[in-house]
């Protein structure tokens, strides 16, 4: 506790306020550059007509590759610092300080032109810039939540599909973040992590659900259906009375085909757990390699052989998870699910 928390808040609140007033200052020096000169023709009606989306679409060039994309992008216009974007892409921070350091290197030693490309190259750099703004929620969901990176996500999904009506990615991404963002609520009670089964579905945002739904059938209207489209179905499964985890685990079989990745098999054997029961969980999670810094990985596997009542190796998972944990709301919640063993 402070000696003066009056006096610490001011200072906190002053400092939030100046750093905001910083950020909006470097986006319209930013900005200033994309205005063309008088003597050229105004842009067409093609054009991007957000700002802040129109810096994404710039920062996301190809000479970069796609992970030094995102993590610049995050770092310069998503408001995110160096240890979250490590967090999001599971490495230490060190080394992502490293890459961004190269990335900004590069772009400077090859004279890489900070500009809104021409609308015919937009749909090449349409994964990286859906990744920035799921990662930028991501980063507001928390806990702890910070709802207005949640809200500019939502924000620019919606402008981007507004943008790209034909991407069925577009689409899928804007109704992910809507289904994620209507539970928003219900995730934390009297400062405490509450976990999908136990939430209070009264509490979830039937506005943004339905709109979830709306923008899912026009993504699964379009052809090539990706993992965005695929993680919005899996949303709407847990969207009804009950999560329906059959279907939830066959989706994500279906995304570990398109997009294979540990965390991908984790999430699956979440699923199957719940659907199958925690043995065959167990067994996916034991075969997964390459997340022993994942909190998540120690706290689900912790979860599973709690459920099949191995509480010795429930417990040291559960100590490992905490460890790992990045918020004091998670590391609470682990430790409360230790203590109850």
């Amino acid at each position: 506790m402070p000696t003066n928390p009056a006096g610490w808040l001011v200072t906190v609140a002053k400092n939030r306020a100046v750093d905001r007033i910083r950020r909006d200052q470097t986006l319209r020096r930013k900005t200033e550059l994309l205005i063309p000169p008088e003597e050229t023709e105004p842009m067409d009606d093609t054009a991007i007509p957000d700002e802040r989306l129109s810096l994404v679409f710039a920062c996301c060039h190809p000479a970069l590759g796609i992970e030094a994309q995102i993590a610049l992008t995050l770092r310069s216009l998503g408001g995110l610092e160096t240890g979250e974007i490590a967090r999001a892409f599971l490495v230490p921070e060190a080394t992502m300080a490293q890459r961004l350091v190269r990335a900004k290197r590069k772009i400077r030693d090859a004279g890489i032109p900070f500009r809104v490309p021409p609308d015919d190259v937009l749909p090449d750099r349409l994964a990286a810039v859906l990744r920035v703004v799921y990662l930028i929620f991501n980063a507001g969901y928390g806990p702890p939540v910070r709802h207005e990176l949640c809200n500019e996500a939502i924000r620019l999904a919606a402008m981007l599909a507004l943008l790209m009506p034909d991407e069925s990615e577009a689409h899928g991404l804007h109704a992910l973040l809507l289904f994620q963002d209507a539970r928003r609520e219900a995730r934390v009670r009297d400062g405490s992590l509450v976990l999908l089964e136990d939430q209070d579905r009264a509490l979830w945002d039937a506005g943004e659900i339905a709109a979830g739904r709306r923008a899912l059938e026009r993504a699964l209207s379009l052809p090539a259906r990706g993992p965005y489209a695929i993680q919005a179905g899996i949303a709407a499964a847990h969207s009804e009375g009950a999560s329906d985890w059959a279907i939830v685990a066959e989706l994500y079989a279906r995304l570990a085909e398109l997009e294979p990745s540990p965390v991908v098999e984790l999430n699956r054997a979440v699923a199957v757990a719940m659907a199958d029961g925690p043995e065959a969980g167990l067994a996916i999670v034991d075969a997964i390699d390459g997340l022993d810094e994942y909190y998540l990985f120690h706290s689900a596997r912790a979860d599973l052989l709690r459920r099949l009542e191995r509480v010795d190796e429930a417990r040291a998972a559960y100590t490992r998870a905490s460890e790992l944990a990045p918020s004091g709301v998670e590391r609470d919640f682990l430790a409360g699910r230790r203590s109850a063993l």
